[in-house]
């Protein structure tokens, strides 16, 4: 498959065996992505990082991933610090990056600008997060978690509980899931639900679709529980996070009617949705889940800026 060149700011761009075959390139990228084997693949290649939010596994991620593959990283982790202080458009400082860089990962708090940013580049972006959109590469990694831990990604019961109405990881990582046919099961506050044209698309695409306010009704038939942060830099009324702020916690005495083989997700990071004692336990992998990071943006790095095989 050709990925060159390719800009990726949703996963909706994607097919199943285009994804399929991420995930594959990314599994062979596992001995570099953990320093046990160099590789120099993209030696003499830029990569521009501009974090026009905080970040710190995405960013640190993608810096590790052009880094372990030979390369160098340009950028930014705060844009108070450069020319958009003074006004500078987000096309003009993509214009600027690209005659710097041979690609660029972008993370920006209005919606929609990763495809801006596509538009106005001649060189491949990457969507790094755009407020309540798309988080792409997020999505890829949630899904290398789900086939490592458990083996595949078809046929599982997967529960995504928590923000769902703002939170973008979970916008993108609902579409894919329906791509594999798994079982999904949404669980919020009626105000945190998922949004309704996701769930007319899922829908339409013929996913398997649930909607619940009570997480204890669901542990027990969960394979995959995917956890969120209520976001509250996302509410634009803070009456309205304060509302919701706590309904969900994850804990020992909640998980103890669940299966033997679950797995806790959680994009991070977190507050208080996850208790410190569920670290310990054999359900979690949040923690490995932002280490897959590394190898999934090296297979995207290498993929589009045409290198192939790592």
């Amino acid at each position: 498959m050709d990925f060159a060149c390719r800009d990726v700011v949703s996963i909706r761009d994607f097919g199943k065996e285009e994804i399929l075959y991420i995930l594959d390139h990314a599994g062979k990228a596992m001995p570099v992505a953990r320093g046990e084997r160099r590789s120099d693949v993209l030696e003499g290649k830029i990569l521009a990082t501009l974090f026009f939010e905080p970040s710190t596994r995405t960013r640190l991620s993608f810096e590790t991933a052009m880094l372990r593959l030979g390369g160098s990283v340009i950028g930014f982790a705060d844009a108070s610090g450069t020319s958009v202080a003074k006004g500078e458009t987000l096309a003009d400082t993509i214009r600027m990056a690209e005659s710097y860089a041979d690609a660029i990962v972008l993370r920006h708090p209005m919606e929609g600008a990763a495809k801006l940013a596509a538009d106005f580049s001649t060189k491949p972006v990457i969507n790094a997060g755009d407020g309540a959109g798309q988080h792409p590469t997020q999505t890829l990694l949630d899904l290398f978690t789900i086939k490592m831990e458990k083996g595949e990604i078809a046929d599982n019961n997967i529960v995504l509980v928590g923000d769902l109405k703002y939170g973008r990881t979970v916008h993108s990582l609902t579409y894919a899931l329906s791509l594999f046919g798994a079982n999904i099961t949404c669980v919020a506050p009626p105000t945190l639900q998922m949004p309704s044209e996701i769930v007319s698309h899922l829908k339409q695409m013929g996913g398997r679709f649930n909607q619940s306010e009570s997480l204890e009704s669901v542990i027990p038939g969960a394979d995959v529980l995917y956890v969120t942060r209520i976001q509250k830099e996302r509410f634009p009324d803070p009456e309205e996070y304060r509302k919701v702020e706590n309904a969900y916690r994850i804990d020992n005495a909640l998980l103890a009617n669940a299966k033997r083989n679950l797995v806790v997700m959680h994009p991070l990071p977190r507050v208080n949705e996850i208790a410190p004692e569920v670290d310990l336990g054999p359900y979690a992998r949040y923690f490995r889940q932002a280490f897959y990071g590394v190898p999934i943006r090296m297979a995207i790095l290498s993929l589009i800026l045409g290198k192939g095989e790592i």
